[in-house]
């Protein structure tokens, strides 16, 4: 799989990239992320990317042409999806990572200012993705987010593939408790069904608490699953 990253924020994903599970997918050759910094194809002499929004208004907005030049450069063939990441985009879930997943090569187009101008929406990018109800300096960041989140689902990327199922909205829920030695700290024990040895009846505590931690906490998923259904 390929994932370009299209930024005016480059150095921000340097060690993030290149740490723990991410550099050790790229060492193995299982993900190639490339990041670009969009001023490459900035216009004349100061490689201008952005101007003010017609209309008026606060902020500036990033143009046209650089942004078509950048991904009109990175796109190959039909199989390449891009993605602008923003705030008005559609919910990022832990279904659309895995779905993502199976594409060969993602663009991932970080806005910054007030965003890209509306005719690159329209015309180059495929799909719009939100991190969160939040707003931040510009997408870098988001696409980082992306980035980890699909790079996981990818055969052979993470050592202990069971821990795939075992993620927080893996079947809608959220992740049961875990606990590692002493069996007591301050006096908290660690339940007695972890250390029975009985694996069909810690499979059911565990669904159990993950049905109840849901139920409490985002009772929300717990709604999407049976409008799904």
């Amino acid at each position: 799989m390929q994932i370009d990253i299209l930024t005016l924020f480059p150095r921000m994903l340097e060690g993030f990239l290149s740490e723990s599970m991410l550099g050790r997918a790229q060492e193995r050759g299982l993900v190639q992320i490339a990041v670009h910094d969009l001023r490459q194809w900035g216009m004349g002499k100061w490689q201008i990317t952005d101007d003010r929004p017609f209309g008026g208004g606060a902020g500036m907005l990033l143009r046209p042409e650089p942004l078509a030049a950048a991904i009109d450069d990175l796109k190959r063939g039909a199989g390449c999806k891009t993605i602008y990441l923003s705030p008005d985009g559609e919910p990022f879930k832990q279904a659309m990572a895995v779905e993502l997943s199976k594409e060969p090569h993602l663009i991932l187009v970080s806005g910054h200012y007030e965003g890209i101008d509306e005719r690159i929406r329209l015309s180059r990018i495929d799909m719009e993705i939100s991190i969160g109800d939040y707003v931040l300096t510009n997408g870098t960041l988001p696409a980082a987010v992306l980035t980890d989140a699909v790079t996981r689902q990818i055969p052979g990327v993470l050592g202990a593939e069971k821990s795939l199922t075992q993620d927080s909205f893996h079947n809608t829920l959220l992740g049961f408790p875990q606990y590692t030695r002493p069996f007591d700290f301050e006096g908290m024990r660690v339940p007695e069904v972890l250390l029975s040895g009985n694996h069909k009846e810690i499979e059911e505590w565990r669904v159990a608490r993950a049905l109840e931690k849901t139920r409490d906490r985002r009772p929300d998923l717990l709604s999407e699953q049976e409008s799904e259904q």
